[in-house]
């Protein structure tokens, strides 16, 4: 009996040297993805416009990095917060730990060379080597073409500085340590033509993340068999719940029955030049899609996003859009 007790703690030893081990490489050298790049970005004109397109209506950059309004439909932002940095995303949404959205006007980014923007938009990993959560979509950003990413720190360098000192991320137990297992070096790939219409809207909804707020969540990640077909819960601060829309074209609970037009024009309306959003009460129905923001796509852009989103599987999802507190 003595002996046996003597091999489990010499075991139970072992297990824990093993693990303090692990955790420590896991700590010390991780996250890998290499050096930032030597880089020097041309800011043009051209590049300018393509970035500010990409992140105000595309990747829509501004719509976690500015405050949003949620007194108002599909919360707009706040004027004169345009990049601010410090909106909060926690535990009631389903995700492992406080993450806190970073300064992305020049105040917060003129201490990044252009290599390091490069390598934390695409990789996430920081200036310092740390990783970060994938709230921040970078494992889909990492697939975008590069000159697109050129294009969005460009733009980025252009905005008005802005003051605001943001707290830092916090990752519970154990993401703190998994976070750093998470980034991987980038795949760039080439923007395909639009006249390859799903290949383009691949590479579109891609951009836009579409799969990350319309797949349902486990510990903070999506789970892959279930991608585009909703039911992500969103709370918003008095308790009510907000679902996104299954949006494969399941014909019954996606958007299976609807044309490319219909499709289109769901955006369209909110860039219309008599929309004004509407005042919207607590407890009363309201939308975490960023409705203004992504209206300010091209008709092209929408189209090829519609297109590839009717070549997917359909997977039937019935989605409860609201709840009440």
């Amino acid at each position: 009996m003595k002996k046996t007790l003597k091999y489990v703690g010499y075991f139970a030893l072992f297990l824990l040297v093993a693990i303090g081990a692990l955790l420590t490489y896991v700590k010390a050298a991780l996250p890998n993805v290499g050096k930032a790049e030597d880089l020097k970005i041309e800011y043009t004109p051209e590049r300018i416009a393509r970035g500010k397109y990409l992140a105000t209506s595309v990747t829509v950059c501004m719509d976690c990095h500015s405050k949003r309004d949620w007194s108002l439909f599909s919360g707009p932002l706040v004027p004169g917060t345009l990049g601010q940095g410090g909106e909060r995303f926690d535990q009631t949404l389903g995700l492992p730990g406080l993450f806190v959205s970073k300064n992305i006007t020049p105040h917060g980014l003129n201490r990044y060379t252009d290599g390091e923007l490069l390598r934390v938009i695409t990789t996430g990993v920081n200036k310092e080597g740390q990783a970060m959560f994938p709230l921040m979509p970078y494992p889909y950003y990492g697939r975008m073409d590069r000159e697109d990413i050129f294009s969005i720190i460009a733009y980025l360098r252009t905005l008005s500085p802005i003051e605001n000192a943001v707290e830092p991320s916090r990752p519970d137990f154990p993401m703190n340590f998994i976070i750093n297992t998470i980034p991987k070096p980038s795949i760039p790939q080439k923007r395909p033509e639009k006249s390859d219409q799903i290949a383009y809207g691949a590479y579109m909804i891609n951009a836009s993340g579409c799969v990350e707020c319309h797949t349902k969540v486990e510990k903070g990640r999506i789970i892959p068999e279930l991608s585009f077909s909703g039911g992500r819960e969103f709370a918003f601060a008095d308790g009510s719940m907000v679902r996104s829309s299954n949006i494969t074209p399941d014909v019954e609970s996606g958007i299976g029955k609807w044309t490319e037009e219909m499709f289109i024009q769901k955006f369209k309306v909110f860039s219309d030049s008599s929309y004004v959003p509407e005042k919207v009460k607590p407890g009363e129905f309201n939308s975490w899609m960023p409705w203004v923001m992504y209206s300010g796509m091209d008709r092209e852009d929408l189209a090829a996003i519609f297109h590839y989103l009717k070549s997917v599987k359909p997977i039937s999802n019935k989605v409860e859009k609201f709840t009440a507190n």
